[in-house]
């Protein structure tokens, strides 16, 4: 599996069409926010079952406006609700996938 070294390279990698299939779910899954497909995002998000999907799926419904689900799902990653701007925390998911494969 080849992944980006670091943030740049993975919004770099934003001009193809598609992510890398070899990449992990979660990394698959931040790729089609960055491209504005929440859906897509959203899709892969739900069935990622760990700490990390549930990481995913907060930030996608804060990002979609609803703060009560949102915080649900924080709650289930076991994190507070975030005081850093959508595209701080786009860039902290990606760089903890990417540093923890």
């Amino acid at each position: 599996m080849v992944l980006p070294k670091d943030y740049s390279c993975f919004s770099r990698t934003l001009a193809e069409d598609y992510p890398n299939p070899s990449w992990p779910e979660a990394l698959k899954a931040l790729w089609y926010d960055a491209k504005g497909n929440w859906e897509a995002s959203h899709d892969i998000a739900q069935e990622i079952h760990d700490y990390l999907g549930s990481w995913i799926h907060a930030y996608l419904h804060r990002k979609e406006g609803d703060r009560f689900n949102a915080g649900y799902w924080y709650r289930r990653a076991g994190k507070t609700f975030p005081k850093v701007n959508l595209e701080e925390e786009h860039l902290q998911l990606v760089e903890f996938v990417l540093n923890s494969n």
